[in-house]
């Protein structure tokens, strides 16, 4: 189990001893659900993996299931980079994905045979992207700029390692 709160964890390991009433009944959820398991081992996660144990918990909140009933274990890849460097694929034309918008902004032209629905995304693209010499970034709702990579740059230094969870879903 992966949690982000030390004392409940402590206090269901019998570490710690719970003393604030309100903490109680979660202390007491978790160690009924704990007997449940055959073998169960706790893990905190620091500030740092909130994320993770963020996106779990929204995983098990999706399942409805009967009480005592076991569902099919899921295997999940950690990766040491983000999601979208992991799918970049080369363009056919061997340009990055990101060529004709930058060349638009550049030279205001349009790539060759480009229909006027096609003209009209690219000028309609081009406004939530900014050009700093030669790097281009797009423009993030919270107005961060975020640099755009070709395939070989968003691909390049990072290994990609994997550490297995198998989950289950118990539900009340």
């Amino acid at each position: 189990m992966y949690g982000d709160s030390i004392l409940i964890i402590y206090n269901v390991k019998g570490k710690w001893q719970t003393k604030d009433e309100k903490l109680r009944p979660y202390q007491e959820y978790l160690s009924k659900l704990a007997r449940e398991f055959e073998e169960i081992k706790f893990t905190h996660l620091g500030r740092e993996g909130n994320h993770f144990v963020d996106a779990l918990v929204t995983l098990a909140s999706m399942a409805r299931i009967e009480f005592g009933h076991k569902v099919q274990s899921i295997h999940i890849d950690i990766r040491n980079k983000p999601a979208h460097c992991c799918s970049v694929e080369r363009e056919i034309d061997e340009n990055p994905w990101y060529y004709d918008i930058k060349n638009f902004i550049q030279n205001q032209t349009y790539p060759i045979g480009a229909s006027t629905i096609d003209k009209k995304t690219l000028r309609r693209l081009a406004r939530d992207f900014y050009l700093d010499g030669e790097t281009l970034y797009k423009k993030s709702s919270d107005g961060t700029l975020l640099r755009c990579l070709d395939d070989v740059e968003a691909k390049s230094g990072e290994e990609i390692y994997e550490k297995r969870f198998d989950l289950s879903i118990w539900s009340t």
